[in-house]
């Protein structure tokens, strides 16, 4: 039952995040696009800094859940006198997901405090710039959590 529970922690982690994605890259960004650069910019630093918010539980949710569950298994396996090879499609999950917390640490705390600052000073040329990156960012993270998902089902 706990490792059920872990497990589900896990998962919904990972749906917050990457369908938080999916929105904001699919929706929310072609959605705003007609506001002027001074309305867009702040409503999407302000859509930004909750998400950002969520997006840093659900990553400590999803490193917690995951080492957690590695570690049972592992120790499972030990205790049943067999060795432990993590599985590929594990190892590669923890690897892109490593490679994913880098990136979201990347938006969060370098390209998200470059908008965040532009925004306060009126800059909206380094405003839009910040954006900018930012979503090609979000965009590659967007693209490894499909693929996560995807050797996941398949894995």
């Amino acid at each position: 039952m706990f490792y059920a529970a872990l497990k589900l922690a896990h998962v919904l982690a990972i749906v917050l995040w990457v369908g938080g994605m999916a929105f904001a890259h699919f929706c929310l960004r072609p959605s705003v696009q007609s506001l002027e650069p001074p309305v867009r910019l702040r409503l999407l630093q302000a859509v930004m800094q909750r998400f950002f918010s969520a997006v840093l539980v659900a990553v400590v949710v999803v490193l917690v859940t995951g080492v957690w569950m590695i570690g049972r298994a592992a120790k499972e396996s030990v205790q049943a006198g067999l060795g432990f090879a993590m599985p590929l499609d594990w190892t590669l999950m923890a690897t892109i997901g490593i490679v994913m917390v880098a990136i979201f640490g990347h938006i969060r705390f370098a390209l998200f405090k470059r908008l965040t600052r532009a925004v306060a000073a009126s800059d909206w040329p380094a405003g839009g710039a910040a954006m900018a990156s930012i979503r090609t960012w979000v965009f590659v993270n967007l693209v490894l959590g499909v693929i996560v998902i995807a050797i996941t089902l398949m894995g």
